[in-house]
This record gives structure tokens, sequence and C-alpha cells, in this order.
């Protein structure tokens, strides 16, 4: 029996102490094989105990310095403690060792928006969108990130393509709608999108202040 891959099913599952029990059994069984330590890891990820989880991916790292999956776990964990330098440092570490997936180089590209390195992010968000056209969350933060560094023609296209792949995004409405306003001044294109936005997503404040500011610009030329 795989009893790293009975734990995952277990894990998957929800059922945590069976997962611990496969997972444990398989490092007694074979101490030196890191997927078990990465494996136990994300069991504890899961029931929160987190500082726990850290020392499973060190040691799945320290046993294979290759080990690609514990530098993205601990990417992980350093990135929803908010410390975003060390989740990209431990990004990279995955991706150096030879982790190329959309979620590697979101994550790389997430940590510098947090950063406020808008314009470092670039780069990978495209990336994680080119391995993966179809996550709207993707493209629509590397459509963020395209507007926030000024370049607004690509921005548009990017936003374009979320609403039309995922039609009820009020988000990508709305800054299609800033994007329409401040870029090309189209106000009756910009107005259509706020509108889109709110017809989504009623309480969208931020479309609401968009149409505002769209009724004050219109009064001002009178």
């Amino acid at each position: 029996m795989d009893k790293n891959k009975k734990g995952i099913e277990f894990l998957q599952q929800g059922k945590f102490e069976e997962a611990i029990k496969f997972f444990t059994e398989a490092i007694e069984e074979n101490p030196n094989d890191a997927v078990a330590y990465i494996n136990f890891g994300n069991v504890l990820v899961a029931v929160k105990e987190i500082d726990r989880a850290k020392k499973f991916f060190e040691k799945a790292i320290e046993i294979d310095k290759g080990a690609s999956a514990a530098y993205y776990c601990l990417g992980n964990l350093y990135y929803e403690q908010e410390q975003y330098e060390q989740a990209v440092k431990q990004f990279e570490q995955a991706e150096n060792t030879g982790l190329h997936t959309n979620d590697v180089y979101f994550m790389i590209g997430m940590s510098f928006v947090q950063l406020g390195s808008v314009k470092l992010a670039i780069p990978y968000l495209q990336r994680s969108v080119e391995l993966n056209e179809d996550d709207i969350e993707a493209r629509f933060q590397y459509a963020l990130v395209l507007a926030q560094s000024e370049i607004y023609e690509e921005a548009i296209k990017q936003f374009e393509l979320v609403v039309k792949r995922e039609p009820e995004h009020a988000d990508a409405y709305y800054n299609l709608g800033v994007a329409y306003l401040g870029y090309y001044e189209n106000q009756e294109k910009a107005e259509e999108f706020f509108h889109k936005a709110i017809e989504i997503q009623p309480d969208h404040i931020l479309s609401g202040y968009g149409l505002k500011m769209i009724e004050k610009l219109k009064e001002a030329n009178e």
C-alpha cells in the first residue's frame, strides 16, 4: 500500500486524523522521504497548526534541496502571514527547483503586488495567464497591474477578456469604466460599464462613485 497516496485521499476528504496516521507511518518507514514530510505539513496547514507545518516543510527541504513543492508550501504560509518578502524567496526557490506552474508565477506576482512593486509583478502575472488562459483571477490581477503601471490599452484588452469569459465579473466592469473614463475620456462608455457593474452587484460602491463623477463632469460642461 502506498501510504502517501492513501493519506492524500483522506486529506482530500477532510479526514485529517486518518491522513496523519498514514503520513506518520510513511515517515517512520522511510525517514528520508521528503514527500511524506510535505504531505504531513499540508495536513497541519489544514488544521491551522502553521508553526508545526513550517517545520515539516523545512525538514523536507533539508532532506531534498530540490523539493520544489516544499518551497511552494512555505511560500504560501509566509504569504498568508503577510511576510511577502519571505514568500517571494520561497516561491522563487520553487521555480528555480523546477516548479513552473501558473500558480507559482501567480503567487510571485501577487507577493510583489502586496509589496507595492506592481511593475515587478507584471511579467509573473503575464506568465501565469500564458500557462493557464482560463485562470480568470490571474488575468484580472494581470489587468490591474497593467492599469496601475499606466499600460492602459493592454489593461483594457485584458479586462475585456475577463468579462468575456466571466460576464458577471463586476470588478472588471468597474475597472473598464475607470479606464475608458481616464484614458479614452469616453464618458458614455464608462457610464455603461459602471451601470453594468451595479447591475451585477447593486452595492458596488466604487461604481456608484464613478457614476457620480460622470454626473459632475456633465454638469461642469453644461
